[in-house]
């Protein structure tokens, strides 16, 4: 697999693909830190109220302070998907406070600062992710390609039988059929 495979990429990857950033400038480390967490960012800012523009914008900003401080990324201290989710909601709210135009909600849940997990919840969330890793390696490359397209590269059903030139209902069939052998891998991982 390859190092921009983003099904590939574990925190510990993340972690070890951030310090060759912060230690020698890496581009190709940096450049698949960028295609696994910008678009994450993009959506979850989105989700939370922000107009694409100003996710977009936003994300810049993380991504930059990913490139540029990469050396105070601590992943003794959280993961690297917590780092960058806090830099990206301290940017929103920065982004808000600066924008006149409207009053700033301090009740909204968006202000509320999420408890840091325990060590054992991050050894919890790491297995996971090992284990959802494996169980996407397990699929057939027909079906990985349909969850990569759609949750990787967050396209539609309709925009993945355009891109692949499958029939609609393909698509979707390879992706409820992922679904299965994914929750019955997990299940039987989770035995």
């Amino acid at each position: 697999m390859s190092i921009r495979d983003p099904l590939a990429v574990s925190a510990e990857d993340h972690a070890r693909l951030t310090a060759r950033v912060a230690a020698a400038r890496d581009r190709e480390a940096f450049a698949t830190l960028y295609d696994h967490f910008a678009p994450r960012l993009v959506g979850w800012l989105m989700r939370t109220g922000s107009t694409r523009s100003a996710a977009e914008e936003i994300t810049q900003e993380v991504m930059t302070t990913l490139w540029t401080k990469a050396h105070l990324f601590d992943p003794a201290k959280s993961s690297l998907a917590t780092w960058l989710f806090r830099v990206a909601r301290n940017r929103r709210i920065d982004l808000m406070r600066r924008d006149r135009s409207g009053e700033i909600d301090l009740d909204d849940p968006f202000f509320d600062v999420e408890p840091e997990a325990s060590a054992e919840a991050g050894m919890e969330v790491r297995q996971r992710e090992t284990q959802v890793a494996a169980a996407l390696e397990a699929l057939p490359e027909e079906q990985k390609s349909m969850i990569r397209l759609a949750f990787f590269d967050e396209l539609s059903h309709s925009e993945i039988a355009d891109r692949t030139g499958l029939p609609l209902g393909t698509v979707k069939s390879r992706i409820r059929l992922a679904f299965a052998r994914l929750r019955d891998r997990l299940d039987d991982l989770g035995r």
